[in-house]
């Protein structure tokens, strides 16, 4: 197995020069990754995760059964923006153990963990802030992992407000040790890898309905639309990130899943954070707040989610209004 193919991962351009294939970099190199296209964020359109390690896999009858390593989640086909993707029916036994006490009522998070927390990289990094051995075929290779900025904030703050579940496409060998280092307060309640993803069409998907979770209740973190196509309607796309040290992505999220976290179901105020990102794309000119994104609204249709089909951006400018994400 090579080093890359233990992470799920966009590429980053400037990294890309000397990069050490992976074992099926040829097939996911002919997919244009969504993941690659995201220049911008769709956090920053609108304003600008205690453990359980025994986390059952899917059964080998069920249809996440993956085929051969990868590296990174490919694209979506075309068609794959305008038709209803079919679900595969979830396994008699969730991903996840039964909800406890200390989470009860609170809705669940699953937060992705490359280039949406951290970004990881198999070629020394001099500011690395941890650096983890991962052992690939009799070898010990070194991964050198940078942590995104205001990450240990996001963390604790998600804690207090919800069930938090990290969910990676990348193999546990590399994600879990990485989360040891990452996670030192215990946020997430679980922790869900490669195993528990279904293969559909090219890419790693995170089929919210194996949880065990009421859908209504779920809302995903993740910066590949890939990985939450099923659910659209309950995903918060983020920004790819790199190593940009000026980033706020994670620090202007806070506010929002504040008001989320008051919600009685997550598709109103997502529907209504999708709607103004559009409204957004068509009438740049226009603020993006001319008025708060956590609001009452009523008779709010869950149909597909827009911010699937495209990522959106401009953390910085939305973050810059006055205007108050929750009254």
């Amino acid at each position: 197995m090579d080093g890359p193919a233990i992470i799920t991962q966009v590429t980053n351009p400037k990294e890309d020069e000397g990069r050490v294939p992976g074992a099926g970099e040829k097939a996911s190199q002919c997919n244009v990754s969504l993941k690659k296209q995201r220049s911008r964020s769709i956090l920053s359109s609108f304003f600008c995760c205690f453990r359980d390690y025994n986390v059952e896999a899917p059964l080998p009858s069920s249809p996440s059964v993956l085929p051969p390593l990868v590296e990174e989640n490919g694209g979506l086909q075309k068609g794959d923006q305008r038709q209803v993707i079919p679900i595969p029916s979830p396994p008699a036994k969730y991903l996840l153990p039964e909800v406890t006490v200390l989470d009860y009522g609170k809705k669940c998070v699953v937060i992705d963990l490359d280039e949406t927390l951290v970004h990881s990289s198999f070629k020394p990094i001099s500011n690395a802030d941890f650096i983890v051995p991962v052992e690939i075929d009799g070898t010990i290779h070194q991964v050198y992992v940078l942590k995104r900025p205001h990450v240990d904030e996001f963390l604790q703050r998600m804690g207090q407000l919800f069930e938090c579940v990290l969910f990676t496409a990348s193999l546990a060998k590399y994600a879990d040790p990485v989360a040891d280092l990452l996670d030192r307060w215990g946020v997430f309640r679980a922790r869900l890898f490669r195993e528990s993803c279904v293969f559909h069409r090219g890419n790693y998907v995170k089929d919210l309905s194996r949880l065990g979770r009421e859908l209504s209740k779920v809302i995903i973190v993740d910066n590949s639309p890939a990985s939450y196509i099923f659910h659209p309607e309950n995903a918060v796309p983020v920004q790819s990130w790199f190593d940009d040290m000026t980033d706020t992505e994670l620090l202007d999220l806070i506010p929002f899943f504040e008001g989320l976290s008051r919600e009685d179901d997550v598709y109103s105020m997502l529907h209504r954070l999708c709607n103004r990102i559009t409204e957004h794309r068509l009438k740049p000119a226009q603020s993006l707040f001319a008025e708060p994104v956590y609001t009452e609204f009523s008779s709010v249709s869950r149909g597909r989610n827009p911010c699937l089909q495209e990522p959106s951006a401009l953390v910085r400018e939305a973050a810059a209004s006055n205007h108050p994400m929750v009254p």
